[in-house]
């Protein structure tokens, strides 16, 4: 098999790279195993879109991360009507943090690119912040900021099942195993996959997330910081359910801290159940090996942690009905500057990787710049701050 752009990697980005360039009209083949059925027993690689719901908002405290995320979510309609997959919901989505002391400059940067970039948002604290959001009950000496036109959530599953659609209708292929080698000529760059098959083309992007990091993928090293990271389902009766049905998403940096949290409203997941959704972990523990991040997936997470993320969400949420507590594993990718990696690592070879825990809501974008990079038409001057490399 041939193309002349083959992605390794079938998660939020490496979907979304492959759809933009089947769209440009070059001949791609997009490579990944599928989501595994019981992640416990499961020997291959993972990726952190096996979920239901990501937080999306145009809302952030880094102006990049905002534009990113206003392309992305100004053709999240065109991507649902012409795939046929439905993954945005439009619940709106708050900022929470300090008005000032330490930690507050996340709430006055947040308010800074929401000014300069002009979208439309309003401005909560006191009293206001309580009538409006009655069931959520921050300390004093927060303000928020809400963002209640497009804001709210989308599911990463059927994103990514949206941009492979998209994808396919414009003639690109999928090969659903795992990539295990790359190799590069001086003509070519071959893909090796687990089942097999071998793919040949001009050029490769690997669009692999923390997996990005294992041995025969990337011919040089990238500087990924891949860290564990829990998540706390809370699960609700369908009453409890029903009165929280105007909840927004959110993102809350308690006073006096640097770290956040963030919450996703009540939703419908596969098993029929409704779920309130916590992430947030107090400690970052770093996963260094492929083997490590590997063994952190089939774990399920920290039971410790996800007790902790419960009780938290409790006390933002005084009088919380909940059924039971669950948890789930995940990792974040961290890069040195804080923004995405788009960098050609030779002449043939790019890396597309880097979310810095906010890569979901932007992928469709951050596949779009990738596209742009490897085609030859270069990342576009004067949109961003960051030149995307290391």
């Amino acid at each position: 098999m041939s193309a002349d752009v083959i992605v390794v990697g079938a998660g939020l980005w490496g979907s979304a790279c492959a759809r933009h360039l089947s769209e440009m009209g070059l001949a791609t083949v997009l490579v990944g195993p599928d989501e595994p059925q019981d992640a416990s027993s499961h020997t291959g690689v993972f990726a952190s879109h096996y979920d239901e719901a990501r937080i999306t908002r145009r809302l952030a405290s880094d102006t990049d991360w905002s534009r990113l995320a206003q392309a992305s979510m100004a053709r999240y309609a065109d991507m649902e009507a012409r795939s046929g997959h439905r993954f945005h919901a439009s619940v709106g989505a708050l900022m929470v943090g300090a008005t000032s002391g330490f930690g507050s400059e996340f709430m006055t940067n947040t308010l800074d690119v929401a000014q300069s970039e002009g979208f439309a948002f309003q401005a909560f604290s006191g009293g206001a912040l309580a009538e409006r959001f009655p069931y959520l009950s921050f300390p004093e000496g927060t303000s928020a900021l809400y963002e209640e036109d497009g804001g709210g959530w989308i599911n990463p599953r059927q994103h990514v099942l949206a941009e492979i659609a998209l994808a396919t209708q414009s003639g690109a292929q999928q090969i659903r195993s795992e990539a295990l080698r790359i190799s590069e000529s001086a003509n070519a760059v071959t893909v090796h996959c687990a089942d097999g098959t071998e793919v040949t083309g001009q050029k490769v992007v690997v669009a692999c997330g923390a997996f990005s990091k294992a041995a025969d993928l990337l011919p040089g090293p990238v500087p990924l910081r891949v860290y564990a990271r829990t998540v706390a389902f809370l699960e609700l009766g369908s009453e409890e359910a029903q009165r929280l049905q105007d909840m927004p998403s959110f993102v809350y940096v308690p006073p006096g801290t640097e770290r956040d949290s963030y919450v996703l409203p009540p939703v419908r997941y596969p098993d029929g159940k409704t779920y309130l959704k916590i992430g947030g972990d107090p400690e970052d523990h770093e996963l260094h090996t492929v083997d490590d991040m590997k063994a952190w997936f089939r774990s399920g997470g920290n039971t410790d942690v996800a007790g902790l993320l419960a009780d938290q969400l409790r006390d933002l949420m005084p009088g919380l009905r909940v059924e039971s507590v669950s948890h789930g594993s995940c990792v974040t990718c961290f890069t040195p500057k804080g923004a995405p990696l788009i960098y050609p690592q030779t002449d043939r070879v790019f890396a597309l990787m880097g979310g810095n825990g906010a890569g979901a809501k932007c992928a469709d974008e951050v596949g779009r710049l990738g596209a742009l990079l490897v085609s030859g038409q270069g990342l576009p001057t004067g949109q961003y701050q960051s030149d995307f490399r290391p």
